[in-house]
């Protein structure tokens, strides 16, 4: 048997899109909002674009986002191993 999966239903960009997963459904609610406040975003910014290159710009904008994160939890992991080891 598979595993228990929430369907929660969302609208992203004035689509509506079923997801499914593990996650809590406040959270994947949350994650689909954040995702239509970028498009809505961009959109504002940048009228010409229709919507498949605003979903790709918006995607390329949250991956530029999520590697700067973390590169920076790295640094911050090295730093605190490095205080660890004067510590010791």
């Amino acid at each position: 048997m598979g595993e228990f999966k929430n369907r929660i239903n969302v609208s992203i960009n004035d689509q509506n899109f079923t997801i499914i997963g593990d996650d809590d459904p406040e959270h994947i609610r949350y994650v689909a909002h954040l995702v239509d406040e970028q498009l809505r975003l961009l959109g504002r910014k940048s009228a010409g674009l229709d919507t498949t290159r605003k979903a790709i710009l918006t995607a390329v904008n949250i991956m530029d986002e999520k590697v700067k994160l973390e590169e920076e939890n790295e640094i911050l992991k090295q730093m605190i191993y490095e205080l660890k080891q004067q510590d010791s």
